[in-house]
């Protein structure tokens, strides 16, 4: 090999060396002290690893190395979230089967990341597609489903009219469907739903037990969304019915001027008069074409059409009129809320829209507000007035007085409600676990035993979703078919499969013990290992991904599967990558950096330096060609140097401390996730080394290898092994990245400090030293000092005072 930097000899040379020796295989039950690092296992797609991939992947890795390095028992694992919408869509458009694509799809994300130098355990690779693998997903369902926990159920789902198929959320692109483009509908369909609600206290309350960031922690407890308030009774004018509203905020009940009503609520058609039928049925068609998320947007207009029907406020004694409007969804609340204008931003919005009365019951506590500009709504600054007994009171106040008062009356009952829904947890989609339960017709639904576990998903030639709205396995007669475990009689097995979050909520439980056929994992192994002591993912899923996760965890916790309350100690999330003209990357915009290519142009190590360097790991960065090129030339600085410089007998003391400093900080910003600024310090200590005449020790130029290893791990393995050939047998320790993390302490020169030289008790000069130099060093080094030699010219030096690390002193006769 020639002595100039060539990656694309070094690196292929070294991923061999590696392949032959595995160095980052975890031990189980190990003397060391266990570190569990996981990174998100990424969905294999047909364009292999993105630059995102890579980044978040070089995070993880980085951060394994320096835990290995400082003494660690490391588990860093890697698998495949495969099953899924995106591999069936993939194989559609390209006629393969979604297993040969999973297949050679995997096969190119293994290795790429291996061309990145990424040190996962591969001994412990999982696939959620693999039998072995998805037969403990569908033995956690069937525990859900034995402890009450999953049900069936109607529920929305998307329709598109055109290809007559279901669609899931992730097919629905600004309502209409992904495959044709035509606008898509919902309808209720019986759905299979795991029971999250029930986990919802604990799901919030013990976020106080791990380290997320806050914004994090924000995220779960607004999705899961609990409030206290109160469910309020309105009877309904010239009816025996009611209608029942729940509100945070009845403090201002003596404001409220109209109610609103879900579409699907089944009390809409008993409200709805019969001069009103036609538009309100006509206003629920137009509805059902719209999903949820759109309906609960805020900036959306608030349509809505009259039942004809009134309510009575008792508290104000006011006939509210009843609107049906999409604005309000069947499971949020009770389905039925009450319509305060003057002081909600929707409500407002509705009111305007239907010309309906706007009667302000807050006011600022000092001051005053135009209601005609739109509502008042800073209940940290509000008073009640035009409310009877609750004039004049701060509004927090009021909303226990006005709730006390409601329940005393018999008007309202108090209640918890949660944003939180049951989690939908079945497809019409073949490329997804088979939900394992079996429909007859004398024992109604039943559950696959468990030892006929796994249900595999059969082969097939046509896997397109049917136009009947059932999943492609429902017309698998020989599949579908079955004798009822109880009976014996006939029965059908369930045609639904489940979504590409299944196997994912549980995946690093697996990574303990990812070979073992008679449980989900050994429970010893388990308890080893977790929880997960830092989980790095994306923003994507800091919220559902992470909450189910939580969710699956804590149940398999209360069977006593999991050992700890909680999967995860820590979670850290990564940031952005931009295309070099500050854009989101997208083909259609041209901008997206394929990481193969940049390793063919400039080597996996200088792009693993770039993705570092960019800036802080949580930031949004714009990709730029410039700064490649400027890590690049960082590592062959580096190389240069230490093959033409690192010979010296001993490194001077300024360049210890230099060095000394490099190692303590980079030491520290890693387990900070700082990488960026670890690297600069690293370009900083080139400089130095760069400018010192004798250069390092080969000690020393050992010691700055190894804290660029996580960073680089190609160049620094040829590096070391030149240094030290006679290291490099394949035998155990051969490599840089089996070596311990350098202590700070003991480079060449421990930490620089100044001494006062003085001749007879005055100050004649300073010198600057490591602290660790003997005192006659120091003497040595302070005679020399031009500003002193003058003054010991011709005398003789009757007595020396030393005081180590401050002061030496010259008595002169």
């Amino acid at each position: 090999m020639q002595d100039q930097y060539n990656p694309s000899e070094i690196e292929p040379k070294w991923q061999k060396a590696w392949e032959k020796k595995p160095l980052y295989q975890a031990l189980d039950f190990a003397k060391k002290k266990k570190f569990y690092a996981l990174v998100e296992f990424p969905y294999p797609s047909g364009e292999g690893l993105h630059i995102g991939h890579a980044f978040c992947h070089t995070i993880i890795d980085i951060f394994a190395r320096r835990k290995r390095m400082a003494g660690f028992n490391v588990l860093c694992p890697m698998g495949w979230d495969a099953f899924g919408l995106p591999t069936e869509n993939y194989a559609i458009k390209t006629g393969t089967q979604p297993a040969l694509a999973t297949k050679a799809n995997t096969d190119n994300f293994r290795r790429q990341a291996k061309q990145l130098g990424m040190s996962f355990d591969w001994s412990r690779e999982i696939d959620t597609t693999f039998p072995g693998y998805y037969k403990w997903t569908q033995w956690i369902f069937l525990q859900f489903f034995k402890h009450g926990l999953a049900y069936k159920a109607e529920t929305p789902v998307g329709w598109c009219p055109s290809c007559k198929i279901i669609l899931a959320n992730e097919e629905i692109v600004g309502g209409k469907c992904e495959r044709c483009g035509a606008g898509a509908e919902y309808r209720r369909q019986s759905q299979w739903l795991l029971r999250i609600t029930k986990y919802a206290d604990r799901l919030l309350k013990d976020l106080d037990l791990v380290d997320y960031p806050s914004y994090v922690k924000k995220s779960q407890a607004d999705w899961i969304g609990r409030t206290e308030g109160i469910n309020i009774d309105y009877p309904v004018i010239g009816s025996k019915l009611s209608v029942i509203c729940y509100s945070t905020r009845p403090e201002t009940n003596f404001g409220a001027t109209f109610i609103v009503i879900a579409p699907e609520h089944p009390l809409v058609a008993k409200l709805t008069t019969s001069a009103n039928q036609k538009s309100v049925s006509e206003y629920i068609t137009m509805a059902k074409k719209t999903s949820e998320m759109e309906r609960v947007n805020l900036e959306r207009e608030k349509t809505g059409v009259f039942t004809g029907s009134y309510a009575l406020n008792r508290l104000a004694n006011k006939k509210l009129p009843i609107y049906v409007s999409d604005f309000v969804v069947l499971t949020a609340g009770t389905g039925i809320v009450v319509g305060v204008p003057a002081h909600d931003e929707r409500d407002f919005a509705f009111g305007r829209h239907h010309g309906l009365e706007i009667t302000p019951v807050l006011k600022p506590a000092n001051g005053t507000w135009d209601f005609s500009k739109g509502p008042f709504t800073d209940i940290d600054n509000a008073v009640v007035f035009n409310s009877d007994f609750l004039n004049g009171l701060p509004a927090k106040e009021a909303i226990a007085k006005v709730s006390d008062y409601l329940v005393k009356k018999g008007w309202g009952k108090r209640a918890v409600n949660y944003h939180l829904r049951d989690w939908v947890f079945s497809r019409q989609h073949y490329w997804g676990e088979p939900i394992p339960m079996i429909h007859c017709p004398k024992c109604g639904i039943v559950p696959v035993p468990e030892k006929d576990l796994p249900v595999e998903l059969p082969k097939v030639e046509k896997y397109q979703p049917t136009q009947t709205g059932e999943s492609p396995l429902a017309k698998i007669r020989e599949w579908v078919e079955v004798a009822c475990p109880d009976c014996g009689g006939p029965a059908r097995r369930e045609t639904d499969t489940m979504p590409n979050w299944a196997g994912s909520n549980w995946y690093f439980m697996r990574y303990c013990d990812p070979k073992n056929n008679r449980q989900l994992a050994d429970p010893k192994k388990l308890k080893y290992w977790l929880p997960v002591d830092v989980y790095l993912g994306g923003a994507e899923h800091t919220t559902l991904h992470l909450l189910y996760s939580r969710f699956v965890y804590k149940f398999l916790f209360d069977i006593g599967v999991a050992p700890t309350s909680e999967p995860y100690a820590s979670r850290r999330q990564h940031g952005v990558i931009l295309g070099e003209d500050g854009f989101r990357m997208s083909k259609s915009r041209g901008n997206v950096i394929n990481p193969e290519e940049m390793v063919k142009a400039f080597g996996a190590d200088t792009l693993r330096i770039y993705l570092m360097f960019m800036g802080p790991y949580d930031s949004t960065m714009p990709w730029q060609i410039t700064g490649v090129e400027g890590c690049g030339r960082f590592l062959k600085r580096v190389w240069r140097l230490t093959l033409n410089k690192a010979a010296a007998k001993q490194t001077s003391a300024p360049l210890a401390a230099v060095l000394n400093k490099t190692i303590k900080k980079v030491g520290a910003d890693i387990d900070e996730l700082k990488f960026n600024t670890a690297i600069a310090a690293m370009m900083e200590f080139i400089n130095a080394w760069q400018n010192d005449k004798s250069g390092l020790s080969k000690t020393d130029a050992e010691k700055f290898l190894l804290i660029l290893a996580p960073f680089a791990p190609f160049m620094t393995e040829e590096l070391y092994s030149r240094l030290f050939p006679s290291r490099y047998s394949l035998a155990a320790n051969f490599s840089i990245h089996q070596q311990a993390w350098p202590k700070a302490g003991e480079t060449a020169a421990a930490t620089e400090t100044t001494i006062v030289v003085q001749v007879n008790g005055r100050m004649r000069g300073q010198i600057q030293t490591a602290t660790r130099n003997a005192q006659s060093a120091i003497e040595k080094l302070a005679r020399k000092e031009s500003g002193v030699a003058k003054y010991l010219a011709g005398h003789k030096i009757s007595k020396t005072i030393f005081i180590p690390g401050r002061l030496i002193n010259f008595v002169t006769d």
